[in-house]
């Protein structure tokens, strides 16, 4: 974890601009990070960067380990040799503001699936050598993923409890047949987990030699429909007939819906678990350490105790909780890893016994602006209430609403409220005054969504829980890195004590 003041910006890799529709790894990538170093920033938050499916959530991945392949940067690969300037001259004209996902699978895979042939064709003695390295290394995910992958096109998309038993359930003679069948995909699905990789090691040592460190979000559930559900079915929760979920993940009635949330992943059997040391858990901490430098555990409560939902039920609120052996599975981590760098998502329903867990392990926690004004003078996200600095401050997350568009959809008395705490509402405007609120606080880091830093309302917003469509598409331009907003930022964040020590002379 970082040891002193410190602030940062959260801003998904799909937000990033590019000619691609999407953001990837590329140059507008390297960019911002330099507008972080500019702007003394130390961190980078992001969300979870696997392969995403029907939705384009980031927290319903394919896969808990692997890369999504359209932040693969094509311009990377043309430099590489794998494609050329003239595959990339006949793009589309990509929506500018926001992912048009249909769109961009359409263009890109295409050209994902031309790189592939030309590295079969032209690869060097080296570079083939350099991707089996990358193969063997990383043998226990990716080849099941790879496998997965193209089952799902074999079976034009469908979910792996709707495939032939044979398959769903593993059995030995149907996984070899499968693998010798479809033995050219698997070969594709591995070279684009290699190319992100490489992209993605690039773009974090550039970084962190910039003294930005990446911060990443692991999901505590998984996709009932991805690969981990699939090639390690016996710690879930599943119907031994159908596959389906039997007890389904989701929270009762909170702050974003009446009804609770209702995810739908299965959740652990954490008995199972138990009996490998944790070993599923330990392998995909240890693995994500090879993407990012902080790891965000969301829906941190889950470790303590989760809230169950039985198969059938249409909502969340017809659910129990049901507890985790949190404190076990963090010592054995602890014990095979030493002290991690993990910041405990611990918001909504939270007992003191979740805060219990958190503390033991000294993982900070979390406190949200939007949330710190309605309630009493006793709420837990009002700063002068903060118990410690050991905890990461933010205006809004991306599951909250721009902080404009938080402000502005308030009732006149609401805004009042926040006003009168502020004690005036400069021409900065509400963003800046909480962004002002989070840097002077006593919290270790304070970040801030891109979003709220450019001053955008409600239609910038990245994610509306509980609603489907038109979620995880905003993307900024390039013109938003800007000396203008660097300096500012950078003022602000020497004037809260949050500068890096390198430049606070």
């Amino acid at each position: 974890m970082l040891d002193s003041r410190a602030s940062g910006i959260l801003l998904h890799p799909t937000s990033l601009p590019s000619r691609y529709g999407i953001g990837d790894l590329g140059e507008s990538a390297h960019e911002f990070v330099d507008f972080l170093a500019d702007s003394h920033q130390q961190v980078w938050q992001i969300l979870p960067i696997g392969p995403t499916g029907f939705g384009n959530s980031p927290y319903l991945s394919y896969s808990a380990l692997a890369g999504n392949p359209l932040l693969i940067s094509p311009t990377i690969l043309k430099v590489q040799g794998l494609l050329t300037e003239e595959d990339l001259n006949n793009l589309p004209e990509y929506p500018v503001d926001r992912v048009d996902y249909d769109l961009v699978h359409a263009t890109k895979l295409p050209l994902l699936e031309k790189a592939c042939r030309v590295f079969q064709e032209r690869a060097t003695h080296e570079q083939l050598d350099d991707f089996h390295q990358f193969d063997n290394r990383h043998n226990d995910w990716l080849s099941d993923y790879a496998l997965f992958m193209s089952l799902k096109e074999a079976h034009n998309g469908g979910s792996w409890y709707q495939w032939d038993k044979s398959i769903a359930k593993r059995q030995p003679e149907a996984m070899t047949e499968w693998a010798s069948r479809l033995s050219d995909r698997i070969f594709y699905h591995k070279f684009l987990q290699y190319q992100f990789f490489r992209q993605w090691q690039e773009l974090k040592h550039h970084a962190n030699s910039k003294g930005i460190s990446i911060f990443g979000d692991i999901p505590i559930y998984v996709a009932h429909d991805s690969v981990d559900v699939w090639a390690h079915s016996d710690i879930f929760h599943l119907d031994p007939v159908t596959g389906e979920a039997s007890l389904m993940a989701g929270v009762p009635p909170d702050y974003f819906s009446e009804t609770g949330q209702l995810w739908g992943n299965p959740v652990y059997k954490w008995e199972q678990l138990q009996k490998t040391d944790f070993h599923w858990w330990v392998r995909r901490v240890r693995i994500m350490l090879e993407y990012v430098d902080i790891i965000r555990i969301d829906h941190f409560r889950g470790f303590e105790a989760f809230w169950a939902v039985k198969q059938g039920e249409k909502v969340a609120t017809n659910g129990t909780w049901l507890e985790a052996p949190g404190a076990e599975f963090f010592t054995i981590l602890e014990q095979q890893m030493g002290k991690l760098p993990i910041v405990a998502e611990d918001l909504g329903v939270i007992t003191p016994e979740v805060e219990e867990l958190r503390d033991k392990f000294n993982f900070p926690g979390m406190k949200i602006l939007h949330f710190a004004f309605d309630d009493n003078r006793e709420n837990g996200f009002l700063p002068f209430n903060y118990e410690n600095h050991n905890c990461v401050v933010y205006t809004g997350t991306h599951d909250n609403n721009t902080t404009i568009g938080w402000f502005y959809e308030r009732s006149p008395e609401e805004q009042a409220r926040v006003v009168d705490y502020l004690g005036c509402l400069c021409d900065e405007g509400i963003h800046w005054a909480l962004i002002r609120l989070a840097l002077g606080s006593v919290a270790k880091t304070a970040i801030f969504p891109f979003q709220d830093i450019l001053g955008l309302g409600a239609d910038a917003k990245m994610n509306t829980p509980s609603k489907v469509g038109h979620n995880w598409e905003w993307r900024c331009r390039r013109e938003a890195f800007n000396q203008e907003l660097s300096g500012r930022l950078r003022y602000l964040t020497y004037l809260y004590g949050r500068t890096p020590k390198i430049s606070n002379k």
